[in-house]
């Protein structure tokens, strides 16, 4: 690496073993560089969308107007990002290989058939963009390197064929693999990232073992050496006014933090790191144990990003927002980098379970302060009323929509984030909370390191609950379809009183009902749903339950009878807890 031009080169040695039953004739690489370039992809859908991301815009007045002009348009040829590749072989036989904008198609010398390996050597030399989004130099908080996606990267093909998405501004998707990696840099730069360092006694700066001594380097570079096994991705960050800190946490797992000396911010990134302790501790008992003895929180480009075994984050925070954005980020590490989903066609599963157990973990290590008196805030209040405002909208789109397909930027990321959290937030009002729990294990435990799809979440939940699901998955998930139950009728019956319930909207829902008397008692009932086949644990185990007659979809209106008369009853309310999506809810109570 040049850190005075920004520009590297490196070759890469990639064994490749075809585990499909298919022979492969062709393979494809990332070069995720070449999106930062005027006339990219990357570019055209900056100056085409309504809302492009505020990151990677530049904004000015013409007339009474506000223009936005995409920064990529503007870079200069020393500015720009681009990664070219050379000499490619296979075997030590020369391949065909065609740019094709952020890709890399590569005519095989030899079909690599089911089973098979193969060795594919490159060189590459590489420019270092001016910091837009994710990788970059130079960033506003004067990080010098932002090293993510900075290398010819193999195209995932699995059972539905190659995943060579182009880069053009939202997700990712790796194959896994053992990453063995030197970088030679100016000896006084620090580098933070993934992977295990191998030569810390020559390295020093934090890195190196009690006690030992530190040799000191020759010449005006440095070579460090990281072994990162079993990721589907290496990113690191560079600078040559770093501090390094290094605290252990559970199961013996060093977490790093690098972080510009700027003595407005140091004692939040300080205060912050017996967090990152707490966090490990929380996703490794609510998710699953995690895998590798390294995390690293490296102050980078860009507002936060999840990368193996590290994340790139903007430092300049908040102890507050400090702590929640390495929440959320390192969350990924469980949904991203072990599970690893794939997030260009799901983006749901990994951006909306990510802040689900983010939101949850953040409530228990930085509880937010509550008035006497009052109740606390749900967890998930943003993403229930973020997904409101996106029904309202009109402008929904299925989670099914591939992540670059949105028609903008706001439902991109209500869908994924929010919608994606209700999946789970909701799924503990249909299963009930302690299934759900389990569920989100068992996922966990079934799944890591296989690239999950949403049919993988679903039968894990129907594994540990032993309902049926389907139904949830279709609706929520490849619908734009809406919950909206209502309390059609309360009508005298002698001396009983029965109620009329109805379905409004196409997504149907176990319902859980509340009564309330005149004399302050409370009782519930339950209406199972038809399609669900199943009966979940009482929610307010306080409560007398009855559990009635299950629900089918095909019949709108639903009656039951309370063995009380009308005048009675104070309150009916349809799930006062509020984790059913219901678009409407006024509809849902009715009052004496």
């Amino acid at each position: 690496m040049d850190v005075k031009t920004f520009k590297y080169t490196g070759k890469q040695e990639l064994v490749y073993t075809n585990n499909s039953p298919d022979t492969l004739r062709r393979v494809f690489y990332h070069l995720y560089n070449n999106a930062f370039q005027p006339g990219s992809e990357m570019d055209a859908r900056l100056q085409t969308i309504a809302d492009p991301d505020k990151r990677m815009v530049k904004s000015f007045k013409s007339g009474n107007t506000t223009v936005k002009e995409s920064r990529i348009a503007t870079l200069k040829p020393n500015e720009i990002g681009y990664l070219n590749i050379t000499n490619f072989k296979q075997g030590g036989a020369v391949a065909k290989t065609t740019v094709s904008g952020t890709e890399l198609v590569v005519d095989l010398a030899q079909p690599l058939l089911p089973g098979a390996s193969a060795t594919f050597t490159l060189d590459f030399d590489g420019q270092v963009p001016l910091q837009i989004r994710r990788s970059g130099r130079n960033s506003e908080e004067g990080v010098a390197l932002s090293m993510t996606q900075w290398y010819p990267k193999m195209a995932e093909y699995d059972f539905e064929g190659w995943h060579d998405d182009p880069y053009i501004g939202r997700e990712f998707h790796g194959v896994w693999g053992d990453f063995d990696v030197k970088i030679t840099i100016d000896k006084s730069y620090t580098i933070g990232g993934s992977g295990y360092l191998q030569n810390k006694n020559e390295i020093g700066k934090g890195y190196e073992d009690a006690g030992t001594t530190v040799a000191k380097p020759k010449g005006k570079t440095l070579t460090w050496h990281f072994v990162a096994p079993n990721v589907h991705d290496f990113a690191w960050g560079a600078d040559p006014n770093y501090i390094h800190d290094k605290v252990t946490g559970p199961n013996n797992v060093e977490l790093h933090f690098f972080y510009k000396n700027n003595p407005e911010f140091v004692e939040n990134w300080k205060k912050m790191q017996p967090k990152v302790v707490e966090l490990l501790d929380f996703y490794d008992k609510n998710v699953g144990q995690y895998p590798y003895k390294q995390y690293s929180v490296v102050q980078g480009g860009d507002g936060g990003m999840e990368y193996a075994m590290c994340t790139l984050i903007t430092g300049n925070r908040s102890y507050g927002s400090l702590v929640g954005v390495t929440a959320h980020e390192f969350a990924h590490s469980w949904f991203q980098h072990i599970l690893a989903s794939n997030e260009s066609k799901h983006e749901w599963m990994d951006e909306g379970f990510t802040s689900y157990i983010s939101d949850l973990a953040m409530e228990t290590v930085l509880p937010a302060k509550v008035k006497a008196g009052e109740e606390p805030e749900s967890p998930f209040k943003s993403a229930y009323d973020n997904y409101f405002y996106m029904v309202k909208s009109g402008k929904e789109q299925p989670l099914t929509t591939h992540a670059d397909r949105f028609d903008t930027s706001t439902m991109y990321s209500i869908s994924a984030y929010s919608k994606g959290e209700i999946f789970m937030a909701q799924l503990g009002y249909i299963i009930g909370d302690k299934k759900r729990d389990e569920a989100i294990k068992r996922y966990f435990a079934d799944y890591k390191f296989t690239h999950p799809t949403p049919n993988d979440v679903k039968r894990s939940a129907e594994k540990v609950s032993g309902a049926n699901l389907d139904w949830y998955l279709i609706d929520w998930c490849q619908t734009t379809n809406t919950i909206d139950y209502g309390i059609k009728e309360l009508k005298e019956d002698g001396n009983n009183t029965k109620v009329t319930l109805e379905r409004i909207g196409r997504m149907p829902m176990p319902i859980d009902l509340i009564v309330v008397y005149d004399d302050g008692t409370q009782e519930s009932f339950y209406v199972p749903l038809q399609l669900m086949h199943y009966v979940k644990d009482n929610p307010y185990p306080n409560l007398k339950r009855t559990v009635l007659k299950d629900w089918d979809w095909g019949h709108q209106t639903y009656e039951f009878t309370i063995n009380k008369p009308k005048a009675a009853i104070k309150v009916v309310v349809i799930d006062p807890t509020e984790l059913m999506a219901d678009v409407n809810k006024a509809n849902n109570m009715v009052t004496k």
